[in-house]
């Protein structure tokens, strides 16, 4: 058990290591940062979605925008796509693919930001919310892994982990951005 525990801790910091390592990290987590600050203070909001493990990130990136991350402040305006009642109505009524764009399509709005989590980059449902979110004119933050992809390819900010093994690791990589993008987006804003 202790081999596996040292195993999974070396792993971690290994990938920590290469995410943090790649100058573009740093990059994009600022563009992302600025881009979601931006549209708050031009009275934008920000939409996010994942599957699984990734829309609990994106819940809590939302959560953390709407109620306190550090410092007291107003909320600021964010909304996980979660509502289970409107992913299985639309699943029912058109197609799993379509649970985030349905949503983006009703709210999204030019100037609005829509982050999308996809570890593989390839969610058909992510991936749909983006394009539609570009249609209409909004911000894309994909946060994905580290390659070719198409959340990537739709994304103006690309939050991506180096990392070609099991998803856990890149999304802990996510939630540290998000940690990251949050703090700067409270201090951008103020």
């Amino acid at each position: 058990m202790k081999s596996l525990i040292q195993n999974s801790l070396d792993e971690h910091l290994r990938v920590a290591q290469a995410f943090v390592g790649d100058v573009a990290t740093v990059e994009n987590i600022e563009r992302a940062a600025r881009l979601i600050a931006d549209s708050i203070k031009a009275g934008g909001k920000v939409l996010t979605c994942g599957n699984g493990g990734s829309l609990c990130d994106a819940t809590h990136f939302a959560e953390e925008l709407t109620g306190r991350f550090r410092d007291s402040r107003g909320p600021l305006p964010a909304m996980a796509i979660n509502d289970p009642a409107h992913i299985t109505c639309t699943t029912n009524d058109y197609s799993f693919e379509k649970i985030f764009s349905r949503v983006v399509e009703a709210l999204g709005r030019p100037g609005d930001v829509l982050c999308g989590f996809s570890t593989s980059g390839t969610s058909k449902n992510v991936v749909e919310a983006a394009r539609v979110a570009r249609e209409k004119g909004m911000k894309v933050v994909g946060f994905t892994r580290a390659g070719n992809n198409p959340l990537a390819a739709l994304s103006d900010a690309v939050i991506a982990v180096p990392h070609e093994g099991y998803s856990d690791r890149i999304q802990e990589m996510h939630i540290t951005a998000v940690h990251i993008i949050i703090e700067a987006v409270e201090q951008l804003v103020k």
